[in-house]
């Protein structure tokens, strides 16, 4: 591939107007990371094709790729006004939620529906979109339609998912959830949400179960190990919870974990070891979000400790019971991906 790159490079020393080959410079620069470079080829060809839609959506697809979205909103706006295709507006679209315009997003959704009722990827956008303004009907509505078109959107279950959870409605929750991990048997949030159900229903060994699968896939998990302590104090198992935390400790230093394991110990009057975790809570100051203020003082009310750490934290067994679940709303096109740089004859992106 790259020397396909120099040769293409080496014709346009010879002919800077070469503009067949500057075309294909610029596909094999995106292809391989190259998106600073490709777009400059781009924008010197637009110079010359004013009115070629392709070039203005490809730029587009860079603009994206390099995080400037204003600029790539600009882009699939003008290949737009020279030649509306679908693959455009749909586009035009995700950038829009990635701005959280939802409302022109919405219409760029509404607009590729037009001309294709059956694009499932368009019926999830506009669920997420109406989950970020509140409406929940509509959003509910539109997973339901986008599992309908594709019962394998694992993203459109778990949105559909919240949305019960969150509604009261913890049957159907875990329908959705359970659904998520028979596609993805590696996705921890819906272990974990799976988890808070079970938790807030009584059924601790089964809570249990879950959190230790959520942490299985997701170590960083601070939530899952913060419930699961929970549930090991109640059911007396602390040996196991103080191991299961002071080795996720020996991968990587926490705030957060130092201080959940200083409760452990606080619960069982261990005196040495508690003070010694808050230590270590206060010491890496910048994984701790409990209250900095508190650890801090719960550090000094212990007798004989002295210390000049500027840190804190919350008490954990003074938390509320009711544990939130973790939520995803985001359109499964969103965030870091790689998007097929396009030649010619376009089409929309894929579940990626």
């Amino acid at each position: 591939m790259g020397t396909e790159i120099e040769n293409l490079q080496e014709l346009l020393k010879e002919d800077p107007s070469n503009f067949q080959a500057r075309r294909e410079l610029s596909i094999l620069l995106a292809d391989n990371g190259f998106n600073e470079e490709a777009l400059g080829n781009l924008e010197y060809l637009i110079k010359y094709f004013p009115e070629d839609s392709e070039l203005y959506y490809n730029i587009g697809i860079l603009y994206e790729k390099l995080k400037d979205l204003e600029k790539a909103k600009e882009a699939y706006e003008k290949a737009i006004s020279i030649n509306p295709q679908d693959d455009f507006y749909y586009n035009l679209g995700e950038v829009l939620v990635n701005l959280e315009d939802w409302d022109n997003a919405i219409q760029a959704f509404r607009t590729v529906l037009s001309h294709d009722p059956k694009d499932g990827n368009c019926y999830f956008n506009l669920g997420v979109c109406y989950l970020n303004k509140d409406e929940v009907k509509q959003a509910t509505d539109n997973f339901q339609e986008a599992i309908r078109l594709n019962p394998d959107d694992i993203y459109a279950h778990f949105n559909l998912g919240n949305i019960y959870m969150k509604s009261g409605l913890t049957n159907f929750a875990e329908e959705c959830f359970k659904k998520v991990l028979e596609l993805s048997p590696d996705y921890s949030w819906a272990y974990y949400n799976l988890a808070s159900i079970a938790y807030e229903n009584g059924n601790y060994d089964e809570a249990e179960r879950y959190l230790k699968k959520t942490i299985e896939y997701n170590e960083n998990d601070i939530d899952a190990y913060k419930l699961l302590t929970k549930i090991c104090i109640k059911n007396e198992e602390i040996e196991d919870i103080i191991t299961i935390l002071e080795t996720r400790l020996q991968k990587e230093e926490n705030g957060d974990l130092y201080y959940i394991l200083a409760s452990v110990y606080k619960y069982i009057t261990d005196e040495d070891n508690y003070a010694k975790c808050l230590r270590g809570a206060l010491a890496n100051h910048l994984t701790l979000t409990f209250p900095n203020d508190l650890v801090r003082q719960e550090y000094d009310s212990l007798e004989g400790t002295e210390d000049d750490y500027e840190a804190s934290g919350d008490d954990f067994e003074d938390e509320e019971d009711d544990e939130e679940y973790e939520e995803e709303d985001e359109s499964e096109e969103d965030g870091d991906y790689d998007e097929d740089f396009e030649d010619g004859d376009s089409e929309e992106e894929d579940e990626v």
